[in-house]
Order: structure tokens, then C-alpha cells, then sequence
């Protein structure tokens, strides 16, 4: 079976993209310059509540890392599909950044970011192949363990 749109492949992983996360602060979601799209960092909450909180090498595991990294990949689909109308207008994800709140010694923010990658390429396919960075910090808004944002281009 061939799955064309990015919204069949999301069926198919029984995923369902939320409602785009209303912003914590003063910034807008979103912003679109063109055919450029930016997204505020998205951090992994469902239905207003983090998946989880703490720092990865402390409290959070590396598969919770990944989860949560996940769950940040589907809040920013689900604005990029707001400002893009459709997810299959998504061109091309250009650059991810993933925030990995963790401890000094943890040092697989990369293998965390992995979560919110594997999604994008599951999704998007070839649109979602993207560059990245992963970077440790100290803490991340809320007590989220992972955040998330990405710059894409759109039809």
C-alpha cells in the first residue's frame, strides 16, 4: 500500500495531529515570511499537560526524551499545517532545532532529537528530510524535557 499524503501516513502510525498548542507566552505560534514558515519552540504537551517533566539524565529516560521529542514533532506539524492549510503543502523542512533539557554529564541529546526526525520523515517523507541541531540546556519552559521548533518552506 502506497500512503501519498502526509495525513494517510499519520493514520497509518494511528497518530492525530492536535490542534495547534496556543502559545505560553508573548509570541505568536508561527510566523510566515513568503514561502517560509518559523515555528515558536514547541514543547510536549497533550491537551494542555507535558507528556513529562524533568531533565534527561536525571528524571527522564532516554525513550521518554524521545517520546516527548516525539509529541514536540506533532505540535509543530500541527502548525505547520495551519499556516500551510494542508500538511502536503509542506515543500521542504529546512532546519530543526531540538532543546534536550538535561544534566551535564548527558550527552545524547542527539539520540533524543532522533524522536522528533524519525517523525518528520515518517510523515513528510521526502519534504521532511531536514539539517538539525541538538543542544543540551539547563532547563526549558514549564519543565518541559524537550522543545522543539523548525523552519519550512510552503507551496
Amino acid at each position: 500500500m502506497v500512503l501519498e499524503t502526509p495525513e494517510e501516513r499519520l493514520a497509518h502510525l494511528g497518530l492525530a495531529l492536535p490542534d495547534p498548542p496556543a502559545p505560553a507566552a508573548a509570541y505568536v505560534p508561527q510566523q510566515r515570511t513568503g514561502e517560509v514558515v518559523h515555528t515558536a519552540g514547541q514543547v510536549a504537551v497533550v491537551e494542555g499537560e507535558l507528556v513529562a517533566r524533568g531533565r534527561l539524565g536525571a528524571e527522564i529516560d532516554l525513550e521518554t526524551g524521545q517520546a516527548c521529542a516525539r509529541q514536540c514533532a506533532l505540535n509543530v506539524l500541527a502548525h505547520l499545517r495551519s499556516a500551510a492549510g494542508q500538511l502536503r503543502h509542506v515543500r521542504q523542512l529546512v532546519k530543526v532545532t531540538v532543546f534536550v533539557a538535561s544534566e551535564p554529564s548527558f550527552t545524547d541529546q542527539h539520540l533524543v532529537a532522533n524522536g522528533a526526525s524519525e517523525l518528520f520523515g515518517e510523515v513528510l517523507g521526502a519534504a521532511g528530510v531536514h539539517a538539525r541541531s541538538a543542544v543540551g540546556v539547563a532547563a526549558l519552559p514549564l519543565g518541559s524535557p524537550v522543545e522543539v521548533e523548525a523552519i519550512a518552506e510552503i507551496a
